[in-house]
């Protein structure tokens, strides 16, 4: 096997810029408040932060990273089936799992802007920055590489649900490929966010 020492580093500086920044605001989110309201953190860290990078030091559209409509009568279909689909799964584990009423009951004040305004530049940063900054260099298997850092972002939450978010990711990151957007993908999970917080707290 050849040696890699001394052999000169060819790194593509774009994907270092994605990894590290991606990393550091995961971080950062995490031990710091901006502006004293998480929701508004998460804006300023996984929406605007990375679409100034795209736009002023990459020099790019954001449309190349899916800020974009894209396909969107394939992505209104996804979201419909999404929708059908994981609306019994919430319903029954936000009714069966004790876990899942206590951590997500105490969310229900200012729905739906508090999850539309947290997971907007979520879904960017993950299906949309990450997955196509990534895809350009790794191709389909960028949609496991973003699958990666959603999953650690969610520890902390409920066992259960982050034990999904590996396979989750994936199947968000599936649609937004599909569609060249990362607004389907936000639509799905805009509505898993509310309706859980919705089951947890009772209301229904």
């Amino acid at each position: 096997m050849k040696s890699l020492i001394g052999e000169k580093l060819d790194f593509d500086w774009k994907i270092v810029v994605i990894t590290v920044a991606s990393a550091l605001l995961l971080l950062v989110d995490r031990y710091r408040t901006v502006f004293g309201i998480k929701y508004w953190d998460r804006v300023l860290f996984y929406l605007i932060i990375p679409l100034l990078i795209v736009i002023l030091l990459f020099r790019e559209n954001p449309r190349a990273y899916g800020f974009q409509l894209g396909d969107w009568k394939l992505g209104l279909i996804y979201t419909l089936l999404g929708i059908l689909v994981m609306a019994p799964v919430i319903y029954f584990l936000g009714h069966g799992n004790p876990s899942m009423r206590g951590y997500y009951a105490s969310y229900l004040p200012g729905l739906p802007w508090t999850t539309l305004l947290d997971l907007f530049g979520w879904e960017f940063f993950f299906r949309g920055w990450i997955l196509f900054g990534y895809a350009r260099k790794f191709g389909h298997d960028a949609l496991w590489l973003q699958a990666v850092p959603f999953a650690l972002a969610h520890i902390g939450k409920p066992e259960i649900e982050t034990l999904s978010t590996i396979f989750g990711g994936f199947a968000f990151g599936w649609v937004a490929w599909r569609t060249k957007s990362f607004l389907y993908p936000f639509l799905i999970h805009w509505f898993i966010g509310s309706f859980i917080i919705i089951v947890a707290a009772g209301v229904i």
